[in-house]
């Protein structure tokens, strides 16, 4: 069996010197979090197909299980549309109107749509 005698300054001078490495320990770790987001972020970038629309473009807009029809059952389509592109709302969000020119309510993500070509 192996120990060490402790005593209560030896205890004291091993916590001082661990409260003093703490600071160094965070910013370590800060760094490795930092480098392994980059990572990730450029794996994400390397892998992504981001899509881009232009305003007049024609899209169908993914439907979801919410908005599904009542007896729509697995056999209803997954896309709705064409819908228009009416305007950019942000960085990936669109504003749609339907092809009669009613303005849907809220802003579609660009993974949510595909493009429509007649």
């Amino acid at each position: 069996m192996r120990y060490t005698n402790a005593t209560e300054e030896s205890n004291e001078e091993e916590m001082q010197i661990n409260l003093d490495l703490v600071e160094e320990r965070r910013e370590a770790a800060q760094i490795r979090m930092a480098a392994q987001k980059q990572m990730i972020e450029r794996y994400y970038n390397r892998k992504a197909n981001l899509r881009y629309f232009k305003i007049g473009d024609f899209v169908l807009k993914k439907v979801f299980r919410s908005t599904k029809a009542a007896n729509g059952g697995k056999l209803s389509p997954n896309w709705e549309g064409p819908n228009r592109v009416r305007g950019i709302a942000g960085k990936g969000a669109y504003e749609l109107e339907t092809m009669d020119g009613i303005i849907l309510l809220s802003n579609w993500n660009a993974v949510h749509l595909k493009k429509y070509y007649f």
